[in-house]
């Protein structure tokens, strides 16, 4: 077992905000690089296989059957996800950066065997599951061990890597998964990341030994938040149900049911004597509450991309696999934005984290004025809007989450690092359930009709740029705090 002892400065110190970024040669290089591929691979293959399982889906479903658990694979993998980032404080305090990593991807190895050997749905369900709480701990502890192995000039670099890092599984997972599915050998498929997985484990053991960190995890003397966890868990849960129901009455229900059970979470955070946030997270009173509610509601408005290839299809008339990688604009964008805006320091970071909101709500206004419209004038509208909207995430996000760490209070900064994850998580599972009974709603999915699916994604669009808009706001008062 590794021993932690507390860091010797606090990560939001005055000197630590003052410093300009660095630049990507002092991040990949020599002295940085295998430590920043040992956190980044870690997080692409859980980004892969996420992506991956999605396109494979369906040759799973026809082999083993249960296609009434079909939806619940994802529901699971997220709930388990939520757990997973909630409990990595705990684990990375109790045994050191090293070994929690090593257990994480254990973990998540464990349960992509259980996957790939599956005989049946609830296998399949069990495996999805474990991998879940691996991957989720893998993400969020990819975060807090930034400020552990870098120096705070890093951080905006290293956040964007691991950002970038989704928006390339984005590309590149449907593609794979599709040749694995076109082949007949969807098993292997998860099978191909058990290798990479013990190359993975093998460059931790190395890169993440005790003399290698620059400095050390806090004190292992915090508890578990297990109501709060337990109550997101259900939240989630409630939201998932929702989506999956076909009575309107019932999914209203269900979904104002996960909302209040979110609710009760956040109230609860506030006064338990084990949080599951860093002081001041669960309000908007308090800088770290704005900084959380922007990262929630920013990706809140993305989700809308979940119906985005249908509506191209139906609308516009492209092939599947081209309406996919139109999509795929989105995360190109916020990979891209990632990339080129993470070194932008003082007063110029701080405007991306502003206009950054701005541009998402902005994009999404477009999609609801473009998408609606037949021809390729309004369908190259409509993958420019996605772009920007992927570019407008990608700009404010490096720079919204070293804020987050750099404001938390001193013996936290872990906590606040790895509850990114844990909003991040949250806000993708309340956003696309919002959007499914938004389209439900509106009738998107229970017709073929273009002008009643124009009508539907003009107002889609149009409602869901609330989000950014207010993700805008709470930044807003975040700045001028």
């Amino acid at each position: 077992m590794e021993t932690t002892t507390s860091s010797a400065s606090t990560p939001g110190s005055t000197a630590d905000a003052q410093q300009a970024p660095a630049s990507w040669g002092q991040l990949l290089g020599r002295q940085h690089g295998l430590t920043a591929l040992a956190l980044t691979g870690a997080v692409a293959m859980h980004a892969i296989n996420v992506h991956i399982v999605t396109t494979i889906l369906p040759s799973v479903v026809q082999e083993i059957g249960g296609m009434a658990w079909y939806a619940w694979s994802t529901t699971l993998f997220v709930v388990a996800s939520i757990v997973g980032a909630a409990l990595s404080v705990r684990l990375l305090s109790r045994h050191g950066a090293r070994a929690a990593m090593l257990a994480a991807l254990l973990v998540f190895a464990l349960g992509t065997l259980l996957c790939a050997m599956a005989s049946s749905m609830p296998m399949l369900l069990a495996g999805r599951t474990v991998q879940g709480l691996g991957g989720g701990t893998v993400g969020a502890l990819s975060y807090t061990l930034i400020r552990l192995v870098f120096p705070p000039a890093l951080w905006p670099r290293a956040i964007a890597l691991i950002s970038a890092m989704w928006g390339i599984a984005t590309l590149s997972g449907p593609a794979v998964g599709g040749l694995f599915a076109q082949a007949g050998h969807w098993r292997l498929a998860f099978g191909a990341l058990l290798p990479l997985l013990v190359l993975q484990m093998l460059l931790v053991q190395r890169q993440l030994a005790p003399s290698r960190l620059l400095s050390r995890a806090g004190s292992g003397g915090a508890g578990i938040a297990v109501k709060q966890i337990a109550l997101l868990a259900l939240s989630v849960l409630l939201v998932a149900a929702a989506s999956v129901v076909n009575v309107p009455l019932w999914q209203w229900l269900l979904a104002a049911a996960g909302l209040l059970t979110g609710a009760c979470a956040i109230a609860r955070e506030r006064h338990a004597a084990q949080r599951l946030l860093p002081q001041g997270g669960s309000t908007l009173a308090h800088p770290l509450g704005m900084l959380y509610a922007a990262v929630a509601l920013l990706l809140i408005g993305t989700m809308t991309e979940v119906f985005v290839p249908y509506l191209l299809q139906h609308l516009h008339g492209l092939r599947p696999l081209t309406a996919g990688y139109v999509t795929a604009l989105l995360a190109g964008g916020w990979s891209a934005a990632s990339v080129l805006f993470s070194g932008k320091s003082g007063a110029a970071g701080r405007a991306l984290m502003f206009r950054g909101p701005v541009l998402c709500a902005l994009a999404l206004v477009i999609l609801a004025l473009a998408m609606p419209w037949q021809g390729s004038v309004a369908l190259v509208a409509s993958g420019m809007a996605l772009a920007l909207l992927g570019l407008g995430v990608g700009m404010a996000w490096p720079h919204v989450l070293n804020a987050i760490m750099l404001n938390a209070g001193k013996g936290e900064a872990d906590a606040a690092a790895s509850a990114i994850t844990t909003v991040q998580l949250y806000g993708m599972a309340v956003g696309a359930a919002l959007v499914g009974l938004a389209a439900n709603a509106l009738g998107l999915a229970q017709t073929a009709d273009r002008a009643v699916l124009g009508f539907s994604a003009g107002w889609l669009f149009g409602v869901f740029a609330i989000f950014p808009a207010m993700a805008a706001w709470a930044v807003r008062r975040y700045l001028r705090t």
